[in-house]
């Protein structure tokens, strides 16, 4: 008889005298439905059809009938290459168990007979021996084949090499990394009670954290260093749980941190469900800045307030690709080496969680925001803002962080003024479109986005035409710069309620006039526009900030 149980398997072989079900193990409630195969009664191809939808398949045999182990090693050995039952079990990688029944019946056990059978065919999660009668060890049975279906044991060792496979590796390296909270490569008590009483919801004792460590240094010798766990320290002991059978610890860390039965990082846990009304934006709350500032600290080892690039690959090991690219550096601040620094880090945040929130939601998972923030999940990292025509209404709004956006003929300046708005001057060669840095208004952190848009007067998307603030720039030296940004301010902006600026750019360069009807100083007058500001990233020195402070503060206050 053939028993299929689908929503189960189980774990290592055990012997109908050993099994027991651990006292500080509650057995958890799975809807179960099994389904009986006799080959007297249905089909192979009713067969096929249940082993497909099966999740375990339980093997049953009478421990008192030779000639019915020995049927179990026949079928197995001369059907295997074949279209047989085993062939579709080993090819849709469903666990088989092996039980033994009627243990009431012999005094003796099968197992030396059937282990040899589990040894050959790996797809064999276990054995266990029961009565059917006397109903000894079937509800063991049940939990076991529960146990290896919740917490299986394949992704995560392999028995012929006895390790743990890689997939199964790397995950428990992150998990590592994301809980070694300062970044030294050991977990020290402080760390592990956090991480103890994360994933089981209880701390260890001082007594059991010592004899957590007295067990590794027992069995490595560099797997524990300054009285905290190593990387190797870690491993070891899920590879201990693993192989005495306790796997559904190390699964209860991986869930914890996120895994699936696949390990791979669950999209549900990467993607949170995040409702966005139309015309609202996305921001960091404050609890994520504190979060990403301990995360930048912890990798700012020489403390110069600025992450090396071999610091940022550090902290972006827990990631499975580099999320940031070479072009980081022309949009966000760096040092004089061109290192991101602590502004230019926390800007970059900024820049991703406005633009696109829900790969700012991937990376704060990688980063394990959710865990160490002690949040449901990393949607709780973000604040959604009401509707800007809300806040036109009440003339206030609650946001920190505004888009402006900048036109400007080709050569009009308008690279040079991106730059300019993170302290660079013309040295600075970049070619970059998009940069954020953050500015200040009393009493409160705003953030000020400028994005240059190419100049196509023929055609501008809702995309490009949706911001807080316009920017526009002509050339002084330039008699034809002026002209676009007129045009593009009325055909464009001059009947909606976004503020716009006018920027006269190099103005360290002799001013020519502009080939237009009116002086740019009498359109913005006739527009009720401030007068055109005067700015140049020809200097010595960094640039003047006082431009910015009053998009910003216009953006903040239309």
């Amino acid at each position: 008889m053939i028993l299929f149980v689908e929503e189960f398997p189980a774990v290592v072989p055990y012997r109908a005298e050993e099994i027991t079900i651990p006292a500080d193990v509650t057995p958890e409630r799975v809807p179960t439905h099994i389904v009986d195969y006799s080959e007297a009664e249905q089909t192979d191809e009713q067969l096929y059809q249940e082993i497909s939808k099966a999740n375990v398949i339980c093997i049953v045999y009478s421990v008192n009938n030779k000639k019915s182990i020995e049927k179990v090693r026949e079928l197995y050995h001369t059907n295997y290459y074949l279209c047989s039952p085993f062939t579709v079990c080993v090819c849709l990688r469903v666990p088989l168990i092996l039980v033994g029944n009627k243990s009431d019946l012999v005094e003796h056990s099968s197992m030396e007979t059937v282990l040899p059978i589990m040894n050959k065919y790996t797809e064999i999660e276990t054995c266990v021996e029961c009565s059917a009668k006397n109903l000894k060890n079937i509800s063991e049975l049940f939990y076991y084949a529960q146990k290896a279906v919740l917490h299986p044991t394949g992704p995560l060792y392999c028995p012929e090499k006895k390790e743990m496979r890689s997939a199964c590796v790397r995950a428990l390296a992150r998990i590592f990394k994301v809980s070694d909270l300062d970044n030294d490569g050991i977990l020290n008590d402080h760390e592990l009670t956090f991480f103890q009483r994360t994933c089981f919801n209880t701390p260890l004792a001082p007594q059991a954290l010592e004899d957590v460590k007295n067990v590794v240094r027992k069995n490595l010798t560099d797997g524990v260093r300054d009285n905290g766990l190593t990387l190797k320290g870690f491993l070891f002991l899920h590879t201990l749980f693993i192989q005495r059978g306790r796997h559904e610890t190390t699964w209860a860390v991986l869930r914890r941190f996120g895994y699936d039965d696949d390990l791979e990082l669950h999209q549900d846990y990467l993607f949170p469900l995040l409702k966005i009304p139309p015309d609202c934006t996305t921001e960091l709350n404050h609890n994520a800045y504190l979060f990403l500032q301990s995360v930048f600290d912890k990798h700012d080892k020489d403390r110069d307030y600025a992450l090396s690039p071999e610091e940022l690959m550090d902290l972006f090991d827990v990631f499975p690709y580099v999320p940031w690219g070479l072009d980081v550096n022309s949009t966000v601040c760096t040092n004089d080496q061109g290192w991101i620094t602590y502004q230019g880090y926390l800007s970059q945040w900024t820049l991703t969680t406005y633009l696109d929130v829900q790969r700012c939601l991937e990376y704060l998972g990688y980063l394990g925001y959710s865990i160490i923030a002690e949040q449901e999940s990393q949607a709780s990292a973000i604040a959604v803002t009401r509707d800007k025509k809300h806040d036109l209404q009440k003339k206030q709004t609650q946001r920190n962080v505004f888009r402006c956006h900048v036109f400007g003929i080709t050569g009009s300046g308008k690279t040079g003024f991106l730059q300019g708005f993170l302290g660079r001057n013309l040295v600075v060669s970049c070619n970059k479109k998009t940069t954020l840095s953050e500015n200040h208004i009393p009493h409160r952190p705003i953030n000020l986005i400028l994005h240059e848009i190419f100049p196509d007067f023929d055609f501008l998307s809702e995309t490009e035409l949706s911001c807080d603030i316009v920017c526009l720039i002509y050339d002084v030296s330039n008699p034809c710069s002026f002209e676009y940004c007129a045009q593009i301010f009325k055909q464009y902006f001059m009947d909606s309620k976004t503020p716009c600026m006018l920027i006269a750019a190099k103005s360290d360069l002799p001013e020519t006039k502009q080939q237009y009807c009116m002086t740019p100083l009498e359109f913005c007058r006739k527009h009720k526009m401030p007068p055109p500001q005067s700015y140049t990233c020809n200097t010595a020195v960094a640039p003047s900030k006082d431009i910015f402070i009053k998009l910003t503060t216009m953006a903040v206050y239309p």
